[in-house]
């Protein structure tokens, strides 16, 4: 199982999360997000890299382990695996750079629905890998009601980008 060229491919996957997760360090919150009303359920800033770091991790678990057991038949779902790394990408460039909260969550709902998507295809392959990424499903899901609940009280901002 520890062969280099699966520690290579392993890298491999790491390093594709990593290169999502970049987004968040690219397009940070700031000033325009502090000034924003949330509402009181919003987690604290903390939170938001220790879990993302967390779920990235088991993300790239996950998809190495699809590819480590699936061979052939694991090939549409890490298609599938990586289109949803991209959507992931694209969120905090939308929200926090270009400040557009309901295409934002445009985005948001399509990541869940990607995210959904890859668990229904790592099961028949991986269930473990599957239900590795429900803790990322479960953040997503807060992430989906928090955007939409900051973006309807926000009307001033929603008008502004």
């Amino acid at each position: 199982m520890f062969t280099s060229g699966n520690l290579l491919v392993l890298a491999l996957f790491v390093l594709a999360n990593l290169a999502a997760a970049s987004s968040g360090a690219i397009f940070r919150p700031g000033a325009w997000y502090a000034a924003l009303s949330k509402p009181p359920w919003t987690p604290p800033n903390w939170a938001f890299p220790v879990t993302w770091s967390v779920l990235f991790v088991l993300n790239a678990a996950a998809g190495w382990m699809v590819w480590l057991t699936g061979g052939a038949q694991a090939t549409g779902a890490l298609v599938l695996y990586g289109v949803s790394l991209l959507i992931n990408a694209s969120w905090s460039g939308v929200f926090f750079g270009l400040r557009r909260m309901g295409l934002g969550f445009l985005i948001v709902v399509m990541l869940w629905l990607s995210i959904a998507a890859v668990m229904a295809a790592f099961a028949p392959i991986n269930a473990a890998a599957a239900g590795m990424l429900a803790p990322y499903l479960a953040w997503v899901t807060i992430a989906s009601a928090l955007n939409l609940r900051v973006w309807q009280l926000n009307p001033a901002a929603r008008a502004s980008a």
